[in-house]
């Protein structure tokens, strides 16, 4: 599987907890959030776009940085 990198706008627990809600539902996805870097880890075989689109559900500005 594939390790993408975001940036997601998020500020606060209540953040981080709705992109944690949207990525669960994309189910088979392992993902790492770092609150303070306002960064998302992915890891998945689905097509970028789907997790740009997923990410950006929760509301938030989101960067697409690349693979890790």
């Amino acid at each position: 599987m594939t390790k993408h990198e975001f940036e997601v706008a998020m500020t606060c627990e209540g953040c981080s907890g709705a992109v944690t809600r949207v990525l669960n539902k994309l189910g088979d996805v392992k993902f790492e959030i770092d609150l303070p870097k306002k960064l998302v880890w992915i890891e998945s075989d689905k097509d970028v776009q789907v997790l740009m689109d997923t990410l950006k559900k929760c509301g938030k500005e989101v960067k697409y940085n690349g693979t890790k």
